[in-house]
């Protein structure tokens, strides 16, 4: 079934759960809704003409995980591909059969992107107004609104939508850059027919997806000159697990998949933790296995070493080595450099050199948006969700049957969304079960005077920076906290009692007035 054959199309209506995105995080959030809180019917409003969210809106040379797909993947569906770093088209694949598997593809209304939602505590519902999109599957973000709007209505509200800007990414004020003759092409909105075959290259960007496109452009490209303004740390490892394919052969699928994904789960926490203790150490592991690939007389103190410890922001990885064997080749180099102006025939640097480009591509980050960029009211009163504290990193104080899918930083996304989703499965059970229709997480006065902290405290990375402001706060202490740590949330998540004292649970104000 495709978009276009959606029975649920622009129909509206009431639904217990409304999901609002249909990506990696939303598809896994309706499978444990419908495995685990049964009795509830649902429905996935999606913006864009078609499901997969990241995966189906990147479509630039090379696109793929920077995280091993037993981790990216979800928690219910084993990663049985021999690669375990993936393309971008095998994990949308992979998004796709899990919704087809499991009939959660019935589900999904599409070209429905949310404007704005309004609560009533007299009717405990969510009333949810979206706007109908227009455009093409493969555009960038399908956002072409019409003036057609549609209703909703629901008992509780997923958001799980991202956190950036689908329409697009962030590109600096480059000075005069108009004076450029050739293509300037940012890659969260890649044109299909752009030739780059024997064209002269310059990506400007150190992070995951520059690392990306550099070796996957140099295939064919005269050349590719990856421009950065300061380096980033890079690890390099084969593009499959010899673990896991060995554990396919000998064990059940489900039973390989869970002994890779504890493996790789505690790999990841040890590294990250050394990261913290024993930040020197990492770093000259790291540099050294750069140097071992470019050789003595490599620059790595300039191109490769940054300031920064690692994990002080995200590392890179470097599948199979690909991004130094294009630099052995000399089909690809890097200069680490500043911009002073763009010019007719490439880019003139602060350094007095000159970069010869017949193609400039801005790898220059993402642009973070407001949970699901839309606005809210409760009972009246329009609320600003980074005004909010946040509870246990998805829920908003003061804001009724609301969650807010955001996965990991450190560590692969879907590790801590699937945490959510089983989290927020309990908590409608445990509403069911007590006949209360609101939950609502609110200070205490021991939580009064905390000190507030960013939504993302310590990772200083530029397109979380220029975000932070749209999110909420973390205290000092939980639930009022945004951890980014797997062991600690899952203990929280898993462990923790529903009733709390924090999450407030109560009929709605009609069935109060009615027990009168």
């Amino acid at each position: 079934m495709n978009a276009g054959q959606n029975l649920g199309q622009n129909a509206g209506g009431h639904f217990d759960v409304i999901i609002v995105g249909a990506g990696l995080s939303g598809i896994g959030a309706a499978y444990h809704l419908q495995t685990k809180a049964r009795s509830r019917t649902y429905a996935i409003l999606e913006a864009r003409a078609n499901l997969g969210g990241t995966w189906d809106l990147f479509r630039y040379p090379g696109v793929r995980s920077d995280s091993d797909m037993h981790t990216l993947g979800y928690n219910f569906k084993p990663w049985t591909s021999r690669k375990s770093i993936a393309d971008g088209p095998a994990i949308l694949q992979y998004v796709t059969d899990t919704s087809r598997e499991h009939g959660i593809d019935r589900h999904i209304q599409y070209n429905q992107k949310m404007l704005q939602a309004t609560w009533s505590s007299e009717t405990a519902r969510w009333t949810v107004t979206t706007q109908h999109q227009t455009g093409q599957p493969q555009d960038a973000a399908s956002t072409a609104g019409s003036n057609a709007t549609t209703t909703f209505t629901c008992n509780f509200l997923h958001l799980c939508s991202g956190y950036y800007n689908y329409a697009g990414g962030h590109t600096p004020a480059f000075a005069v850059s108009e004076q450029f003759s050739g293509t300037i092409v940012h890659p969260q909105a890649w044109p299909e027919d752009l030739d780059y075959a024997n064209k002269r290259i310059v990506v400007i960007g150190s992070g995951a997806t520059a690392m990306t496109l550099v070796p996957a452009m140099a295939k064919t490209a005269a050349h590719v000159t990856m421009l950065q303004r300061s380096p980033t740390y890079v690890v390099s490892r084969p593009d499959t697990d010899a673990v896991a394919n060995a554990l396919r052969k000998v064990l059940p699928n489900k039973v390989a998949y869970q002994i890779t994904r504890s493996k790789n789960v505690t790999m990841q926490q040890f590294f990250y933790r050394q990261t913290r203790t024993k930040p020197e150490q990492v770093k000259a592991n790291l540099l050294k296995r750069v140097n071992k690939q470019l050789g003595a007389d490599y620059d790595v103190d300039t191109h490769f070493t940054p300031s920064y410890n690692p994990w002080d922001q995200r590392l890179c990885l470097v599948p199979n080595n690909d991004l130094f064997g294009a630099i052995r080749s000399g089909k690809a180099t890097v200069v680490t450099d500043t911009i002073e102006s763009f010019t007719e025939t490439g880019i003139k640097l602060a350094s007095g050199d000159h970069l010869e480009a017949d193609i400039i591509v801005t790898a220059t980050g993402l642009e973070l948006v407001a949970p699901a960029d839309a606005t809210f009211v409760v009972d009246g009163k329009a609320v600003d969700l980074a005004e909010t504290w946040s509870y246990k990193g998805f829920a908003f104080s003061d804001v009724p049957n609301l969650a807010f899918t955001f996965g990991y930083i450190n560590a692969s996304w879907t590790l801590r969304a699937d945490l959510i989703a089983e989290y927020i499965c309990r908590m409608l059970n445990h509403m069911q079960t007590t006949a209360t229709a609101i939950c609502t997480p609110r200070l205490r006065a021991i939580d009064q005077n905390m000190p507030p902290r960013p939504w993302i405290d310590g990772f200083p990375a530029g397109y979380m920076q220029r975000g932070l402001h749209l999110f909420p706060k973390q205290g000092d202490h939980e639930p009022w906290i945004n951890p980014q740590d797997y062991g600690r949330d899952k203990a929280m998540f898993r462990k923790s009692d529903i009733d709390d004292g924090v999450m407030c649970f109560e009929p709605a104000m009609s069935t109060r007035a009615a027990e009168r």
